[in-house]
């Protein structure tokens, strides 16, 4: 059976996919069609239903759930991993008319966006685009904000930018679970016993990255090659951990409560509630 696979080319899915795709596990006959592309690409594609298995961010979950089933193994909770508001002059957040600015956002089906929604729930001024331009967008005036995610965290103060809030950690305050930022999602249409065994595969690949770690295999640093070997040691650190490894019981519930904050903003006529969200 080959089945296509989607992730991004950042360092924590290259991490967590390498012994898969590179076949340095054994695969009990499974073969993957790989496509790297951003997140936010595969969230369209995630709407559409193109990919059998693709990371994806929640909130185009949530919307694909009459397609798609979370898998255990592969996504990216923690403490202190939200994406950060950012802007070209320091300012607290509270005295500031941030629903009155243009924001630039990494993508409409983000997590980071949604997060967003859930801090300042009346900016309504987005402007979309790829997570890497965002730091410039600022920079250039071109918008007055921005909402930056993966390895922009390491990098937007050298480029002289400043942190207006920590959207992750505003969640934690607020609801007192981890930051859900993406997972592993597997159409609904294969059959049961192949989703569980590519979850125990996907779980493999992660303990066996994690067995030769701090070693940062060729597979993550080919795709990461404008980043240094720290960065790219920062980047799995923050996004790659236990609950990659299986999102356990507090994994799931902090899901389910972004979930029904993506139901309180979105229109829940919109979305089959009555689909189970995991595996």
């Amino acid at each position: 059976m080959k089945l296509t696979l989607g992730f991004s080319s950042c360092p924590n899915d290259t991490f967590i996919f390498d012994a898969l795709v590179n076949k340095k596990i054994d695969n009990e006959g499974l073969e993957f069609d790989v496509i790297l592309k951003d997140v936010e690409t595969l969230n369209q594609w995630t709407l559409e239903g193109k990919l059998d298995i693709t990371k994806l961010s929640f909130p185009a979950f949530f919307q694909s759930l009459d397609k798609y089933i979370l898998l255990n193994a592969g996504s990216a909770l923690g403490n202190g991993v939200g994406p950060l508001l950012i802007s070209k002059q320091k300012f607290k957040s509270d005295n500031y008319n941030i629903d009155q600015k243009l924001i630039a956002i990494p993508g409409l089906n983000t997590t980071a966006n949604l997060l967003l929604s859930f801090a300042f729930p009346d900016a309504k001024q987005k402007m979309p685009m790829l997570f890497s331009a965002i730091e410039d967008a600022v920079l250039s005036d071109k918008t007055e904000l921005g909402v930056i995610i993966h390895e922009n965290r390491f990098t937007y103060q050298q480029r002289g930018l400043f942190k207006i809030l920590d959207l992750g950690e505003y969640w934690e305050k607020k609801m007192n679970v981890p930051i859900p930022l993406g997972g592993i999602a597997i159409k609904r249409t294969i059959d049961k016993q192949t989703s569980i065994k590519i979850d125990k595969l996907i779980r493999k690949s992660i303990e066996y990255a994690f067995a030769n770690y701090p070693l940062i295999n060729d597979y993550v640093k080919t795709h990461s090659q404008t980043m240094s070997e720290r960065v790219m040691k920062q980047h799995i650190e923050l996004y790659v951990n236990n609950y990659s490894i299986d999102l356990g019981k507090e994994g799931k519930d902090a899901i389910e409560k972004l979930f029904e904050i993506f139901l309180s903003i979105k229109k829940p006529q919109l979305i089959h509630c009555e689909e189970t969200l995991f595996i």
